[in-house]
This record gives C-alpha cells, structure tokens and sequence, in this order.
C-alpha cells in the first residue's frame, strides 16, 4: 500500500490504519463520533494527501478543459475554484473534481485518490487533439491538508502572512506557512467553514505539526476517514464510486447546476440533451430512517413491496442522532415527504426522503472576495 507523507504522524497519534483505494490511511483516532463533533464545534485536520493532483497548461488548456467537463471553464476568474467532473460520452462520471484557475493557460485540477491514474490518462488522450497543451501528473509532488471548523480561519491566521478573512469561499492564494510555500484555498467536504493546503510532498508533515501545533488551542483535533464520510453525507456531498460513477450522469445526481448546455460542445452533451428532453427515469434522492436503524449501503429500498433501488451511502448521522443515507429511486418516488421502506437484513424500516442537506452548511459564503477588496 502506498503511504502519504503523515504515515508517521498517525501512528505517532494512535490513528487506526486501514487500506483505502491503496493507499494506508487513518480511519479514526478516539471514534468517529468525536471527530465529527470535534470538526462541527471547534476544528479538525485531515489528511488528504492521497487524493490526485493534474495540472494542465498551454495556450489551448482552457479549451481543452471546456470539452473535458460540463461547466463553463471559460467564465471561470484567476484564483477561483470550480467543482466540475469528467464525463464520457454517455454522460457518465468519470470523475468529480475541483479545477483551480491560476491563469489563462494554467489550471491546477484536484482529482479522487482512485482515479487520479485513470483521469491521467483520459486527459492526456484527448489533448492529443489540443495542439500545445501539456498534461502533467503532480500527485506525488504534493502533500494536502485540510483544516476544517469554525476555528478553521483564527488558527491558520496565525500561521499565514495572508489575510485570509478576506478570502471568498472557491477562492484560492499562493502564500506561505513558515518557509514553505502553499496553495492555499476556501474550500471543504465538510459543510464547515475551512481550507486546503496543497504542499510540497516532502513539506507536508512539518506543515501538519506547525497546524496541529497552533491548533490545539483551539480544540483542534486529527480526524480520519470515518468522520470525514459521516461529515461529507450530512451535507449531500456525493463521494465517487459510491453515489456517483461512470453509470449515473449529473442530472440524476442531482448536480445539474454544473452542467451548462449553452457553453459549446464537451464530451456527454448530446447523452446528457436526451435526457433532459425524455426526462430522469431515476434521481439520487436523501432519506432518513423513521425507525430506528442504519441505512448501509448496498441495502435495498422498497416501495409498495417492490425493490426499487440501493443505499448508495448511508451511516448514522452523529448531528441529527439518526440514520440518513442517499439513494437512487425511480423519478416518480423521487418527491420530498414520499414515504420509503429500508431492508436492513430482512426487516423494514420505515423511511422518508427529505430535503438536503441534512444539515446545515456553514461556510461562509458571504465573505468578501479578494479581488472585491481590491476592486474598492
């Protein structure tokens, strides 16, 4: 298995390791519970190194990356965020990413740990047709970091020459912690106020200890995988090979704010214009368990005493105190308030989709962007 640069750091923290999409990583510390809590009240920092890291450059990469995925990279600012993903041409996901603009003719793109081979190579395949774009493989130089909860902002303040407060949420800075240099952005999986750092590989750790340092202060807690699933589900944030794949499009997972028709052609329109025109036979839809219970994934969902779809995600939520979960169900099943049933090995358990996220975001999206700061 493959080892982030804070192999070291968990095992010196007690984390429980386990295999994750080959790589060794720390599932939990204390418990999940306490992490989730941790990150909700005061403040948690994740290891995220194993996720990928491609960087796309030339004159041509904005174009390239516009037929790559569904949203407009065109309109995109220097130093802002887009969550996007890759399609086929069914209009399936590839992958779900987040593109960082640095300039007309370099993008930073961060990929799922997974696939960050496979997207690789499906981007270098088709810059084949782009003249001048180059397409490169940065994962194993970066380190990432991600500081999440409301005491996100006050314990990086410390450790950055960066105003940070002024950064808008999907923004991004090149600045420094100490001697090292980071990219460094407002963005999460966890529906808290927090940040990413990307860092040089062999950076990482010394970065990990000044924050974990400086942090504790503050409540500041490691937290592992575990929490960080229950953390993501809370919010609906759809985690790939899970509640989305190469077989479910945007529009069924209910992401169809990142696909823009209007923008041109890109790889998966036309599959994606047909099922706009004939209508979703099926939507990714959030439940919570009535009675008491928890939705596991694989577990069937059943209407009338028919099956009619599976758990894609599901866990006990620690906010709410009861079992929520994601699921795919024909689109006419699909309405908030529709009374559902969960098979949790034999039994049914009465469930109801709901509005989500389950819980509400706190990040901080009324913040004044840089660029606005400076435009005064």
């Amino acid at each position: 298995m493959k080892r982030t640069p804070l192999w070291q750091a968990h095992h010196a923290l007690g984390a429980r390791m386990v295999e994750f999409n080959g790589w060794e990583m720390p599932v939990q510390y204390t418990s999940i519970m306490d992490e989730h809590k941790a990150t909700r009240e005061k403040a948690g920092i994740f290891d995220v190194s194993h996720m990928g890291e491609i960087e796309v450059k030339g004159e041509r990469a904005m174009e390239l990356l516009s037929y790559l995925t569904p949203n407009d990279v065109a309109g995109l600012k220097e130093n802002v965020v887009q969550y996007s993903a890759l399609l086929n041409q069914a209009g399936g996901i590839i992958d779900d990413l987040l593109i960082y603009k640095v300039s007309d003719t370099r993008f930073f793109i961060c990929v799922n740990a997974g696939n960050a081979r496979k997207d690789f190579d499906w981007m270098s395949g088709h810059a084949a047709g782009f003249p001048g774009v180059e397409v490169v493989n940065l994962s194993r130089d970066f380190g990432m970091i991600s500081l999440q909860g409301p005491n996100a902002e006050a314990i990086l303040s410390y450790l950055t020459p960066h105003p940070i407060g002024s950064m808008g949420y999907y923004h991004f800075v090149t600045t420094t912690i100490g001697e090292s240099s980071v990219l460094l952005s407002r963005t999460g999986y966890t529906g808290e106020d927090g940040f990413e750092l990307f860092v040089n590989w062999n950076e990482t750790a010394a970065i990990w200890d000044k924050i974990v340092t400086r942090g504790k202060s503050f409540g500041l807690r490691p937290v592992g995988l575990g929490a960080r699933d229950t953390l993501r589900l809370e919010m609906r944030y759809p985690l790939h090979g899970h509640d989305i794949n190469e077989t479910t499009t945007p529009l069924e997972a209910g992401l169809g704010w990142i696909v823009k028709m209007d923008k041109g052609d890109f790889i998966g329109r036309q599959a994606l214009a047909v099922q706009k025109e004939t209508g979703l036979k099926r939507k990714l839809v959030g439940i919570e368990l009535l009675d008491k219970g928890i939705p596991r994934e694989g577990y069937e969902i059943v209407k009338n005493g028919e099956k009619v779809g599976k758990v894609t995600s599901g866990t006990l939520s620690p906010t709410l105190n009861k079992g929520i979960a994601l699921c795919y169900v024909p689109a006419e099943y699909a309405a908030v308030g529709t009374s559902l049933q969960v098979d949790i090995r034999g039994k049914l358990y009465e469930a109801q989709i709901v509005k989500t996220p389950f819980v509400q975001s706190r990040v901080k999206k009324t913040v004044v962007a840089v660029e606005e700061v400076k435009a005064e």
